[in-house]
């Protein structure tokens, strides 16, 4: 997650001015420039596959996630498998939010297809939804990222990873409830967003 004070916002560094690029956060420049490389780079997913088995190998994920996912990739859509309980989720997650340039790169060729799939998966259904509608996203930050966060009140706030939502507020509490019992040190986030089609 990257932050954008309000004053750099309100200065227009966000826009076309090339002279006040340098005022904006690294980590919110990485995140673009990464996106837009990723985006671009057409691979043979075998020869990614194998790159990513390697890695998740040294990373002591279980030999049987390993191998469902190398065997029935292509069998399933990339939102099956990023919404399936096992490593991906979370590796991805983390490796966005961290900025872990080894993991995003090792996962390149499926953030690819996943973006693709969740583009294409807005063209289908955004014709369906002619009024605004709110999504909730519980979520669990550290304290150092939730004083950021009030710092950059009025500023632009951008996710780096993919955010899973929902229309119901109780759900996104739940989940934020789970992350609080599991690490006492996080502080609880509800995010609410207005969807404008």
């Amino acid at each position: 997650m990257s932050f954008v004070p309000k004053q750099i916002v309100e200065e227009g560094a966000i826009g076309s001015d090339k002279n006040n690029l340098d005022r904006l956060p690294p980590s919110y420049m990485y995140s673009i420039i990464f996106k837009d490389i990723i985006l671009e780079i057409n691979d043979d997913d075998s020869k990614s596959m194998n790159t990513l088995v390697k890695f998740c190998q040294k990373q002591n994920i279980s030999e049987t996630q390993i191998n469902e996912f190398k065997h029935e990739y292509h069998d399933r859509s990339p939102v099956y498998w990023y919404t399936k309980p096992m490593f991906l989720y979370a590796m991805l997650n983390c490796g966005l939010r961290s900025l872990d340039m080894e993991a995003m790169c090792k996962l390149g060729f499926f953030i690819r297809s996943l973006h693709l799939q969740l583009e294409q998966l807005h063209q289908e259904q955004s014709a369906s939804f002619q009024t605004a509608f709110t999504v909730y996203r519980g979520q669990g930050l550290s304290k150092e990222d939730f004083q950021n966060l009030i710092d950059s009140k009025g500023g632009l706030l951008s996710f780096n990873n993919f955010l899973s939502t929902t229309k119901k507020q109780k759900v996104a509490t739940s989940f934020v409830q789970g992350t609080l019992v599991r690490n006492p040190d996080i502080v609880g986030v509800m995010f609410i967003m207005t969807i404008d089609p």
